[in-house]
């Protein structure tokens, strides 16, 4: 099995330059007017123009909006150095939404995407999650 990430937006030429300028990823294929796929990750990210407003589903009453949302879902970028990852996604519009903090496993940033998707930046130290682990 195999996996790819599908992101909701409403301006695709914005979200390619957040994506290439915040995370270093690189413009794939073009699907017509519609859609992009970027490369760079283990796994490709699909950016999908969703307009403001639109029913999220037939199954659902939500409807999208691009203010900054919660969804029990959301990536995680494993970094090297946080710093440098955030003040670099700051650059390209992300907000830091949480101060970094530390824990055993290690330094975790908050951050929000500019059509608010959240995403945490991970810096692991010493056995990364490991340090938490039981058994």
């Amino acid at each position: 099995m195999r996996f790819l990430v599908n992101i909701d937006v409403d301006d695709l030429e914005g979200a390619v330059g957040f994506y290439r300028n915040a995370f270093g990823l690189t413009l794939g294929r073009r699907f017509g007017a519609n859609g992009v796929e970027m490369l760079g990750g283990p796994a490709p990210i699909y950016l999908l123009v969703k307009d403001a407003g639109s029913v999220s589903s037939n199954a659902s009453t939500q409807i999208r909006s691009y203010d900054r949302h919660w969804t029990p879902v959301h990536l995680d970028f494993v970094v090297d150095d946080i710093e440098t990852a955030v003040c670099r996604a700051q650059s390209a519009g992300a907000r830091l939404e949480t101060a970094i903090s530390t824990a055993t496993w290690g330094r975790l940033a908050l951050m929000a995407d500019p059509f608010g998707h959240g995403f945490c930046f991970i810096e692991f130290l010493g056995r990364g999650y490991d340090e938490i682990a039981d058994g």
